[in-house]
C-alpha cells in the first residue's frame, strides 16, 4: 500500500479520536472522520485523510476503510489496535485503540482545531446519538441517499457546501488542483 500524507493522517486521526472520544466504536468512528473531512472540506476545498464516503442506510461510511478493517494494512495495524467488545444489545462493537503517541505535526492549525471541537463536542455521545446528525436533511447523505435514491453511492463533498458557496470554492478548488498540476 502506498503511504502518503493523507493515508497518515487518517491513521493519527483514528488516533486521535480513538483517545479523545469515548464509545469510539466503528459507526462513531466513521461519523466523526465524516464530519473532519465534510467541514473541513466546506471551509478549504480539500478533505483531511482523502477518505471517500458512499451514502449507506445507517449514514456516511468510508468504504475503503470499511473494507480494510478486516486486514489492516501494516501501517494502520502498528498504528492501532482493533478489538470486540460485547454491547448490551449483544452485538459485538469494534473499538480502537492507539498503540503510540499521536502526531500532532502531520495537522495544520485548522485540522487540529476541528479535530479538538469534534473530539469535545462528541466525547460522550453514542453511535446511535450521532445518526441523526448525519441525516440531517438536505445534508450530503441525505440528497445522495434519500433525494437521489442513490443508496451506496459516493457522497460528492461538493454537497458540503452551501448553493451561494458553491461557485466561488470550486473555482478556487480547479486553480489548486491546476496549480498542482502544473508542479507536477
Amino acid at each position: 500500500m502506498l503511504i502518503n500524507h493523507e493515508r497518515e493522517k487518517l491513521i493519527q486521526a483514528i488516533s486521535y479520536f480513538a483517545k479523545n472520544t469515548r464509545f469510539c466504536g466503528k459507526v462513531k468512528l466513521f461519523k466523526l472522520l465524516y464530519f473532519l473531512d465534510f467541514e473541513h472540506y466546506k471551509v478549504t476545498g480539500r478533505s483531511v485523510t482523502g477518505l471517500t464516503y458512499s451514502a449507506w442506510q445507517m449514514g456516511p461510511v468510508p468504504t475503503a476503510l470499511y473494507d480494510e478493517l478486516d486486514s489492516p494494512e501494516p501501517d494502520f495495524a502498528g498504528a492501532i489496535s482493533i478489538s470486540e467488545i460485547a454491547t448490551r444489545n449483544k452485538k459485538p462493537m469494534l473499538t480502537f485503540k492507539p498503540t503510540g503517541e499521536f502526531s500532532a505535526e502531520l495537522f495544520t492549525k485548522r485540522e487540529l482545531r476541528l479535530l479538538e471541537k469534534l473530539a469535545t463536542e462528541y466525547r460522550e455521545t453514542q453511535s446511535d446519538d450521532m445518526i441523526e446528525a448525519t441525516h440531517l436533511e438536505n445534508m450530503p447523505w441525505d440528497k445522495v441517499y434519500n433525494q437521489q435514491k442513490a443508496k451506496r453511492s459516493e457522497i460528492p463533498y461538493e454537497y458540503a457546501l452551501l448553493v451561494n458557496e458553491k461557485e466561488e470554492m470550486l473555482k478556487i478548488i480547479h486553480e489548486r488542483e491546476a496549480m498542482f498540476e502544473a508542479l507536477s
